[in-house]
């Protein structure tokens, strides 16, 4: 864009930008499907070449170097429209940060614009079968061969595994040291010899999450994503970026989270005469007031994220928020469609809109640390409660009788 183009002439050029591109109306994709991923290539593609991706990225990586201003007003005129960029969220609003952060120069010369223009999909391999919330327990290894390694393990709950490119992988590179200090992040390449990825399915009757097997497969050295041993602090830049992303919008991609509940569940009441029921109405000023709350505190993570400061406990707080507002917001969206959300004509897209939102509920909710993780966080960091206790905390991994070598 030019460097004297005024906040309101760069909003006019995005509303007319989505008024000629986008639809305003229909379904957005679940992101799971091949359509799907082909949709948010290509619609991120059009993005990019219209230099309305990366509003805030660096100019050197594809970015356009605005102000956090500029995304604000990108995200509202956004806001009506269907943006279906789904399958890219985990690549720009988590992997990306993480790369610009504690990537080397290469890897940032090699990724960073390919995942803004949507060449390259990305995801995050972390959980495992026996580390979910304590991922630091995890038992996947890499081990030296030469300038290289070997990476032996299993992953789980990878969501996006099936459809893309490349992840961040963390394994285990020291059993030697407590499991917090033996870990190493790795740039994996999903496509590459002993990687297997087998879709998961889930009560929504979707297949977004999947398992992910790791038999001798090769990882070159210079794929290491900051320091070897130091993974920990690595998962840390990229579970605060993904608590940001998920709660307070953080990936840039121009909806908000939740993508506006509080107007669709009005419409709806209005449609089904809830509006006359006072305790309906009740119902829908909390999800309102939820709502709001949640806008107000991603725009104050945002603006932290723009002058620098890393994210903290304010991204945990918000990705609690936003997963209780997404439940509360599904139950009283069933209270609207009534026995509708049992069983319905093909064609009844509210009752399978809001049937589909409460049964992805409680998935969504563990997406990026369980609500209990999150309150232990905000009850350590945030009201300055005691620590729970960790009694491996000090114990090399290996001797360790749940997670380690001696279980």
């Amino acid at each position: 864009m030019a460097t004297d183009e005024s906040l309101d002439a760069f909003r006019h050029r995005v509303r007319a930008w989505f008024a000629e591109h986008v639809a305003l109306t229909g379904g957005a994709s679940d992101g799971e499907s091949t359509d799907a991923v082909d949709v948010a290539r290509r619609f991120q593609g059009a993005l990019f070449d219209a230099g309305l991706a990366g509003l805030t990225w660096p100019v050197e990586y594809g970015g356009q170097g605005l102000t956090t201003a500029h995304q604000l007003a990108f995200n509202e005129e956004a806001e009506p429209y269907v943006v279906p960029t789904m399958p890219l969220l985990i690549g720009l609003g988590m992997c990306a940060p993480t790369l610009q952060e504690l990537g080397t120069q290469a890897q940032r010369d090699r990724h960073l614009a390919r995942m803004l223009r949507g060449d390259e999909v990305w995801c995050q391999l972390f959980s495992e079968p026996g580390a979910g919330s304590d991922v630091a327990s995890l038992r996947t290894r890499a081990v030296r061969d030469g300038d290289d390694w070997v990476v032996n393990g299993q992953k789980v709950w990878t969501s996006g595994a099936q459809y893309s490119d490349f992840g961040l992988l963390l394994a285990r590179t020291n059993p030697d040291v407590p499991k917090h200090l033996g870990l190493t992040m790795f740039v994996l390449d999903m496509r590459a010899p002993g990687v297997t990825i087998r879709p998961l399915r889930q009560i929504t009757g979707g297949s977004g999450f999947n398992e992910v097997f790791l038999d001798d497969v090769h990882v070159p050295g210079d794929a290491v994503v900051g320091d070897v041993d130091r993974g920990w602090q690595a998962a840390v830049t990229t579970l605060m970026n993904e608590r940001v992303s998920i709660g307070a919008g953080g990936g840039g991609l121009g909806r908000r989270l939740g993508g506006g509940e509080f107007a669709a569940l009005a419409e709806l009441a209005g449609r089904r005469g809830g509006l006359a029921d006072p305790v309906l109405r009740q119902s829908l000023a909390s999800v309102f007031v939820e709502e709001r709350l949640l806008e107000l505190l991603s725009q104050r993570i945002r603006a932290d994220v723009k002058a620098g400061r890393t994210p903290g406990p304010q991204g945990s707080v918000a990705k609690l928020a936003g997963a209780q507002l997404a439940r509360h917001a599904a139950e009283v969206g069933l209270e609207l469609i009534g026995t509708a959300g049992t069983a319905w004509d093909p064609g009844d897209r509210d009752a399978e809109r809001w049937t589909q939102a409460l049964l992805g509920a409680p998935g969504n909710s563990i997406a990026g640390g369980t609500p209990e993780i999150m309150k232990n966080i905000l009850g350590e960091r945030v009201l300055g409660l005691p620590r729970e206790p960790a009694v491996d905390r000090d114990v090399p991994f290996r001797e360790l009788r749940v997670g380690g070598g001696r279980s």
